[in-house]
């Protein structure tokens, strides 16, 4: 199938699975399910369970594992955001192209949906589809991204950074951290839901993932310049009010652009040693970097 048939397909297999694996919003408490709900289904590229099921395909990962890992991804993805637009950190009130969830609910909600997404992603992880020694390694390798040497810590920085001047590799430590962790953690996910790589393998898959997460990074700086807060889905424009370094405040909007290419050529050379069995991570990494071209 062609790439736009693939990507079509996991993205309804991944709807249906983050369907599943939420609680329903029959369900006391209603108002929290209803919100998780709100927060996650109907929206967003999810890129992470697009990366997860592309890296499972090079070592014969099944579907219905891939789901489940997607749909853990996705949670913790979706948590963050939620967190991310509270007043106490980005205060934003644009999210995939409708409210917020403290603007449609309220701050405490908002809150609790955060904490409630965190664990339920778990709770898909150690769901029965998966044997029980893939499951204590993917939570390991989803912990360890969404914690404080992955993800929250990427964002205690970037809150730190506000109205600083951070140095380039600062502010690559940042996003490797912030952005780029849970975006390793879908492909080294994605591959160990099949049969394990070896060491080679995964540092292959760590160098791609290291390539795509910052290329993911540049160009959502280079957009929020660039393009409007209706085609972004997100208040455009914002990280330059608030005073937060990115790639274009630091080494231009044609240095950013030329940086993303790069990238990009990095993740394909990654992914050499795979040849054609890597066809969607390649086409992953073009449409990452594609948004801006």
């Amino acid at each position: 199938m062609t790439f736009e048939q693939w990507m079509r397909s996991v993205l309804d297999r991944v709807e249906g699975a983050l369907e599943q694996y939420l609680p329903a919003e029959s369900i006391e408490p209603a108002r929290l399910h209803e919100a998780m709900r709100y927060a996650v289904l109907g929206g967003g590229k999810r890129v992470r369970p697009l990366l997860c099921h592309a890296a499972g395909e090079l070592t014969g990962a099944k579907a219905e594992c891939l789901d489940a890992a997607s749909a853990a991804l996705e949670m913790i993805h979706v948590y963050s955001l939620v967190h991310d637009d509270m007043p106490c950190m980005d205060d934003d009130d644009l999210r995939r192209g409708k409210p917020t969830v403290h603007v449609q609910y309220d701050e405490a909600t908002a809150l609790l949906v955060g904490d409630a997404l965190q664990s339920q992603a778990f709770v898909a992880l150690t769901s029965d589809v998966l044997e029980p020694a893939k499951q204590a390694a993917l939570v390991r390798e989803l912990a360890l991204a969404s914690g404080s040497i992955g993800m929250a810590g990427g964002q205690a920085i970037d809150l730190a950074s506000v109205g600083h001047t951070l140095t380039r590799p600062q502010l690559e430590t940042m996003h490797r951290l912030k952005t780029g962790a849970l975006l390793r953690a879908a492909v080294r996910m994605g591959a160990l839901t099949g049969d394990t790589p070896d060491a080679s393998a995964l540092q292959a898959l760590d160098a791609y993932s290291a390539a795509v997460g910052l290329a993911f990074q540049v160009v959502d700086d280079i957009l929020d310049v660039t393009t409007d807060s209706a085609t972004l889905g997100k208040t455009a424009g914002k990280d330059a009010k608030d005073g937060k370094p990115t790639y274009v405040s630091i080494i231009g909007l044609d240095a950013s652009r030329a940086l993303a290419a790069q990238l990009r050529s990095d993740a394909h050379a990654a992914l050499a040693p795979f040849g054609a069995r890597a066809q969607r991570l390649a086409e992953l990494a073009d449409l990452v970097v594609n948004r801006v071209s």
